[in-house]
């Protein structure tokens, strides 16, 4: 599933328990999508987050490249 559509079908589930019109048992349900769905799109981004690096200019005008670090944030 591509981020963006998970993404959208997530905040679908949050609008629609927002909205409190569905019974207990559908609430329940959709909460539990919401979580399953959750945990996939963090571990998309997680592995997305691996794969970006920092262009770095160096004094000298020469480019490194460097792991992006969450923490550098």
């Amino acid at each position: 599933m591509k981020f963006e559509d998970g993404l959208r079908r997530l905040e679908e589930i949050v609008s629609t328990m927002d909205e409190g019109k569905v019974s207990l048992d559908e609430a329940l349900n959709l909460f539990k999508d919401g979580l399953l769905l959750t945990k996939e799109l963090s571990q998309q981004l997680d592995e997305i987050e691996q794969k970006v690096e920092i262009l770095i200019k160096k004094d000298d005008g020469s480019i490194e490249k460097k792991p992006f670090l969450q923490e550098e944030v």
